[in-house]
């Protein structure tokens, strides 16, 4: 696939800023901070909810990312996607036996899109910049079998 020099330089200004950083939503010590920063390859950053593996509740559409928490409190993403099913506790299984194959021991869940396109969109992003996982680009059309877009 060929990119834009834009989409490059683009990609390359944001390679600068941070991947992944806490999100302080209280600087009271003794509130728990729940929640966690990453950043796509478009510079964007996504706020995520984390919980710890056995932690995980039900999930209804939302995009995840599975970590590696280790004891120094280093946080290293082994895979990024979506909830799919619309029944929660098979997006829970789904999630918890695909941590337990790659050693994820946090979940960090994306609430936050409200489409299925967006949720794709967030995907792709986060993707290509913490996976190294080549962008996907989608581009709006009509189609016979009433699909919001087509990506390639």
């Amino acid at each position: 696939m060929i990119m834009s020099d834009t989409i490059r330089k683009e990609m390359r200004r944001n390679a600068r800023a941070p991947a992944n950083e806490p999100a302080l939503v209280c600087r009271e010590a003794q509130v728990k901070q729940p929640f966690h920063y990453w950043r796509g390859a478009s510079g964007r950053r996504y706020l995520h909810t984390v919980f710890a593996l056995i932690d995980c509740p039900l999930m209804g559409k939302v995009n995840y990312i599975l970590v590696h928490r280790d004891h120094d409190g280093t946080r290293r993403p082994l895979d990024i996607g979506q909830t799919v099913s619309r029944s929660d506790s098979l997006n829970l299984a789904h999630m918890r036996r695909r941590a337990a194959l790659l050693g994820a021991n946090e979940v960090h869940i994306h609430f936050l899109p409200e489409t299925a396109r967006q949720r794709r969109a967030a995907e792709a992003d986060l993707s290509s910049r913490q996976l190294g996982r080549t962008p996907v680009i989608c581009v709006s059309a009509p189609a016979n079998d009433g699909a919001e877009s087509v990506c390639v």
